[in-house]
């Protein structure tokens, strides 16, 4: 796929939850999530329209203190939205809209072994790329292996990941296990802004990095550089 492509994969999106509501269907989809912070607006916006299991897998936060406290704030988060519907009523009922969670293995030395070679490579390059490829196959087999009508992530929520690149490997991953990558971009449509405010409304850790030793090693180098001036 061109990197520049001009594909609207918000739109793509928003056209396939119209198929489902005329349906009147609930699809299973399995959700990749990176962190708490990102997902916040995922989760909320997803679960009106899914059947919808979210699926923790991040080797590639290489401190095992780090991958447990992100791993608590989604739990955390995600008990608090199921708590919320339950209170409030979801369309088609609480019991339907309630999220699930899978916590994936935590298998830090696979991400070092996709990203030898590649230590110095820049934030959003060659690096991330496998970074990407790692998580979202694992998804993608867990989906085919548990019934799952699509999968999705994420990641794309980030402003500083490439939609594009993503939803390349997610639909690739897709035909190879036989199960529909949803297509997204969920920065668009105030989806980054709403996911700050539910950072702030839920009290979310937020980190400055994504989450390996060099995303943060590069984090620290920004940082330093803000200082220094």
């Amino acid at each position: 796929m061109d990197m520049g492509s001009t594909r609207n994969y918000a739109r793509e999106l928003d056209k396939i939850i119209g198929r489902i509501q005329e349906a009147a269907a609930s699809p299973r989809l399995l959700l990749h999530s990176c962190c708490a912070p990102c997902s916040s607006y995922v989760m909320e916006y997803l679960r009106e329209y899914f059947d919808l299991t979210v699926f923790y897998y991040n080797p590639n936060i290489t401190e095992d203190e780090e991958y447990r406290h992100r791993l608590q704030e989604q739990k955390r988060l995600i008990e608090a939205f199921n708590r919320q519907a339950e209170a409030e009523g979801m369309p088609g009922g609480a019991a339907a809209r309630l999220i699930r969670v899978i916590e994936g293995d935590y298998e830090p030395a696979l991400f070092f072994a996709a990203a030898k070679g590649l230590e110095d490579c820049p934030e959003g390059g060659e690096r991330c790329r496998h970074c990407y490829r790692l998580r979202l196959e694992r998804t993608a087999r867990l989906a085919a292996e548990e019934g799952f009508d699509c999968f999705t992530t994420s990641l794309t929520i980030s402003p500083m990941k490439n939609a594009a690149r993503l939803n390349e490997i997610g639909e690739a991953l897709g035909e190879k296990y036989g199960v529909p990558f949803l297509p997204s971009d969920f920065k668009k449509k105030n989806g980054y802004k709403r996911s700050i405010e539910l950072s702030q409304k839920f009290g979310l850790y937020r980190q400055n990095y994504c989450g390996c030793v060099y995303s943060r090693r590069d984090a620290q180098r920004r940082e330093n550089r803000e200082k220094n001036g």
